[in-house]
């Protein structure tokens, strides 16, 4: 099923915890750490001959019905990432591999274009991003994300993108088109307005600035383009709410947005790991900060409740999140609906055959 080849550009890992999957039972008897005086292990790049590349969906705590994602795994290595288990299915392990056993959907576009064809299609908005971050670095070389957002112009479909990835720019001339017939939204996500503080936890994403760049060249191609603080981690981002709001509305935001940090339960291993090892004096601070908003737990599983927290120092967060955002006049909810077309166009006869 899976082809691989070597990636030769090799990035730092996020972490050398690689938890034992708990869906393979000769798994059981890894301790899943890595010998610190291993070389740093290769990208390992895998096709993925999927027949089907849209997601349908039906969790009430994100916005969109169908999604997709032509990568599976993330270079991005975020110690945080809810995504992570999802390797597991294919055998894998949440940790080290998810950084560094990438799938690589090739022919994604060829799959969409025939998805988007069938007279069943009703031009749902198509998130990008709803698992992986469909900008990460491989996206410069194999270009799957903007292959499927021209299907998109063509077939006129709403787009929704959420990212990290400041390769999103590459792109705003093409969003700008299907903005104009079909309508798109762009969310950069920037949890923290610090490098070192993005460094620790997210080793290899754009720097904040660069995303601010980002959200400033998509605006100005008149985009919409929001900001999404996430995930809120009590005890080291929350105070970082403020300045992020202020920035991305100086940089043209039009809307915001935040999560809690959810920590699944493979997730906790590698963040915790991650935490201790760059953020040592304040390790144990940030994880007691994230109980109290948890119910004394570091995750909630429960729908509707996973991607937010409870309590006075939750309310706390949320009543800051909401006055800043009143007073850069960011959009709270904007997220929450369909994507709008900047230009309404009625359509021709002749399209129907298109």
């Amino acid at each position: 099923m899976w082809s691989s080849q070597a990636l030769p550009v090799l990035h730092g890992r996020g972490t050398p915890w690689n938890p034992p999957n708990r869906f393979e039972r000769l798994n059981v008897d890894r301790d899943g750490w890595t010998d610190p005086d291993d070389p740093p292990p290769q990208t390992q790049l895998l096709n993925d001959a999927t027949r089907s590349i849209l997601a349908y969906n039906d969790s009430p705590d994100v916005e969109f019905n169908v999604g997709i994602n032509p990568y599976r795994g993330c270079e991005h290595a975020c110690a945080y990432c809810y995504a992570r288990p999802t390797h597991q299915f294919l055998g894998w392990g949440a940790g080290t591999d998810f950084d560094r056993r990438i799938v690589v959907k090739t022919n994604a576009a060829d799959l969409l274009s025939l998805e988007l064809a069938r007279p069943s299609w009703k031009r749902e908005p198509v998130a990008f991003s709803g698992v992986t971050d469909c900008y990460q670095p491989l996206e410069a070389a194999y270009s799957l994300t903007r292959a499927c957002l021209e299907v998109c112009l063509v077939r006129r479909t709403p787009v929704v993108i959420l990212t990290k990835g400041a390769l999103v720019e590459r792109d705003a001339a093409l969003l700008a088109k299907i903005h104009e017939v079909a309508g798109v939204r762009v969310t950069i996500s920037i949890a923290f307005a610090d490098a070192q503080s993005a460094r620790a936890l997210e080793p290899n994403t754009p720097s904040p600035a660069r995303r601010f760049q980002a959200i400033e060249t998509l605006a100005q191609a008149g985009i919409p383009t929001g900001i999404l603080v996430a995930p809120i981690i009590p005890g080291l981002n929350d105070t970082h709410i403020a300045e992020l709001l202020e920035r991305a509305a100086q940089a043209g935001a039009t809307y915001a947005a935040m999560t809690m940090l959810r920590l699944p339960q493979e997730v906790v291993d590698v963040f915790t790991e991650r935490l201790n090892e760059t953020l040592p004096l304040r390790a144990a601070k940030i994880l007691s900060a994230i109980r109290d908003v948890r119910g004394g737990k570091l995750s909630d599983a429960r729908f509707s409740e996973r991607m937010k927290g409870q309590g006075p120092r939750w309310k706390i967060i949320h009543d800051l999140f909401d006055l800043q955002c009143r007073r850069h006049g960011l959009d709270p909810h904007f997220a929450e609906g369909p994507p709008l077309p900047a230009q309404r166009e009625t359509e021709e006869q002749g399209e129907l055959f298109a």
